[in-house]
């Protein structure tokens, strides 16, 4: 994945991307060709020295027992929205703005490992379901709940798997080139004309890491100027 430095993430951002939890897709290549699957994960950050992502996949989808080529690659979706010139102030001034797509995407790469095997099954299982319920904000679901002879013929039916991350590439493609200004704009565009869980999320990492990402460049540009001017 291309990648400009000023789209560059940190390690604490790629992993609290990852950290957050969600559904990403695991993409393997095969002798007879691509295999994509939509999975929800867990990261796991102590397994190996880029940590792991957890999942599990129905026990007939053939992509964790063909033989891979190469690595594994999780495509990790993070917040994302069209970005109307409209909403910035520079588009006003001097009309040389253009629309574009804000972004965030996590790619891990790594080893597919296929546990077939009930027990670390159920444990992932249960940690996935420990996570996303976190996330409803209600009184969590337990595995407990479900009478455990039902549990155990889910589990025959499904395969756990773990991606053992080897190297992560991230983007967050989130306007942080451009002025402070043209950045709270978006920001309130976001908000105000579209609104909603995408446009809000997208706003908010916008308003925590691109505002002062601008903010910062656009003083270093300023000290620049002045020092040619001297």
């Amino acid at each position: 994945m291309y990648v400009a430095n000023h789209f560059s993430m940190s390690e604490p951002e790629i992993h609290q991307v990852l950290g957050a939890g969600g559904a990403a897709d695991l993409v393997t290549a095969h002798d007879h060709g691509l295999v994509a699957t939509f999975l929800p994960f867990v990261f796991d950050p102590d397994a190996g020295p880029h940590g792991s992502l957890i999942a599990h996949v129905a026990r007939n989808n053939r992509q964790w027992i063909d033989p891979v080529i190469g690595e594994a690659m999780v495509i990790v979706h993070g917040p994302e929205h069209y970005i109307s010139p409209r909403w910035m102030p520079s588009f006003a001034a001097h009309g040389q703005v253009v629309p574009t797509w804000n972004y965030l995407t996590v790619h891990a790469y790594g080893r597919l490992v296929a546990h077939d095997d009930a027990a670390w099954t159920e444990r992932a299982v249960r940690r996935l379901t420990t996570v996303h319920e976190q996330a409803t904000g209600r009184e969590p679901y337990s595995v407990d709940q479900v009478p455990a002879d039902y549990i155990e013929r889910q589990l025959r039916a499904i395969v756990g798997i773990e991606v053992q991350l080897t190297r992560v590439e991230a983007k967050a493609k989130m306007s942080q080139n451009k002025m402070p200004d043209d950045v709270a704009g978006v920001v309130d565009g976001l908000r105000t004309e579209v609104g909603g869980d995408r446009a809000g999320a997208t706003a908010d990492w916008m308003q925590e890491n691109s505002l002062p990402a601008a903010q910062r460049r656009a003083a270093l540009l300023e000290e620049v100027a002045r020092t040619h001017r001297r």
